[in-house]
């Protein structure tokens, strides 16, 4: 079954493909929707009252196949051309005084950290960073951020799959932490989903709204297997009232009978612009369909535990490899060190130009230095067994 399955991912033909948690090969039904879309654009004529009345329930469809993967409800959901867009929208939106605090992790990504920075410098926010990457075997995430939390803490950064180790943190338990004020905490909490979503379950858990995160972004390229450009962000009801909007264009404004703004859309919109990408569109809700077919996402998710913890038992088997976490992963994404001094960007260029029975596409994390597989629920065991097979002959140069 899922041999057949993965035939409609052209990309899985002709090499063995570990880059999900980079960017996810697109099924061709998804690569179809976005040139049938475009084309019909076209036909209509790009511009006009026709193509606009059949774009808006599109992009609705659009929005509620995102609703239904994250458990939450379509008016919270704002379509983003990335996951860096929404952390931007979300960390950007409050109103900084002199002297907040904005506390993140030491697995974040680039991309928050630099934002945070500049944060930093124009407010005269204090940005702070707390020792998660040391709680991946050993200690309690939860507590690690207790200690660091402030009175003046305005907002906690953090990943729900970190992008690095692949650990998983207890999101409702963290968000019980920022919102406990018997304890003076009361902040708001970015949830960085771009390794969360299209993995995790997330609307067979307690929801997104229920748990009381306040912002979730995510990406439609990665895990999802969208096309590249499409993403989106959650904003809780009750958080969007303290979200300014950081890019205005006319989707996010409510204007009178002279075309001047007057509001804000009550709804995500308020923090889109115009122009989003309709066909791109059509591809993720097409691809989130495809995925959907093979089965649910508590069936999608079962698989990549599986799988990743059968890899992860090969390579602990392999003299001079140390997995970075000494357990099963508990998501697709397996790290992994040389403990030969072997550069990590030698393996992964060996793989890549291997040739029987295909090049194999991995990639290397500079913090903490390691080579970083993802196991979808697409990935064979027979892809593994053929990775854990070439490391071997690169371990014999």
């Amino acid at each position: 079954m899922l041999h057949h399955h993965r035939q409609k991912f052209p990309a899985l033909t002709n090499k063995i493909y570990f880059n999900y948690g980079g960017q996810g090969p697109m099924p061709q039904s998804a690569m179809d929707a976005v040139t049938r879309t475009q084309e019909y654009i076209q036909e209509m004529g790009p511009f006009g009252a026709e193509v606009y009345s059949w774009i808006s329930p599109q992009m609705q469809s659009t929005r509620e196949a995102i609703a239904s993967i994250l458990g939450v409800t379509k008016d919270t959901i704002t379509l983003t051309g990335n996951v860096t867009v929404g952390c931007n929208i979300s960390m950007w939106g409050i109103n900084w005084q002199v002297g907040d605090h904005l506390l993140i992790s030491d697995c974040e990504h680039p991309g928050v950290i630099g934002t945070a920075k500049e944060i930093s410098r124009r407010f005269g926010v204090e940005v702070s960073t707390f020792p998660l990457m040391e709680t991946l075997n050993l200690g309690d995430p939860v507590s690690v951020i207790a200690e660091n939390l402030r009175p003046s803490t305005r907002l906690v950064v953090l990943s729900h799959v970190l992008w690095n180790t692949g650990q998983v943190l207890p999101l409702d338990k963290i968000v019980k932490l920022c919102k406990e004020p018997s304890r003076g905490n009361n902040c708001l909490l970015l949830v960085d989903g771009a390794q969360s979503v299209g993995v995790l379950p997330l609307n067979n858990l307690t929801s997104l709204t229920e748990l009381g995160v306040d912002f979730y972004a995510f990406t439609g390229h990665k895990w999802l297997c969208g096309p590249a450009g499409v993403g989106g962000l959650y904003v809780h009801p009750q958080a969007r009232e303290q979200l300014h909007p950081t890019f205005i264009g006319l989707d996010g404004v409510i204007t009178n009978s002279q075309a001047q703004p007057i509001g804000w859309q009550p709804d995500g919109r308020r923090y889109e612009v115009s122009t989003l990408s309709v066909p791109l569109y059509s591809g993720l809700r097409e691809a989130i369909a495809t995925h959907n077919k093979w089965g649910t996402g508590e069936e999608r998710y079962e698989q990549i535990c599986h799988k990743s913890a059968y890899l992860w038992q090969k390579l602990t088997e392999l003299p001079h490899i140390k997995c970075l976490k000494d357990s099963p992963p508990a998501s697709g994404l397996v790290s992994f060190q040389m403990t030969n001094n072997q550069p990590s960007s030698k393996l992964v260029q060996y793989l890549e130009s291997s040739l029987p029975p295909a090049k194999i596409l991995t990639r290397t994390i500079a913090n903490p230095n390691c080579i970083r597989v993802s196991i979808h629920y697409l990935t064979l065991e027979s892809e593994m067994d053929e990775l854990v097979r070439s490391i071997q002959e690169f371990m014999k140069f």
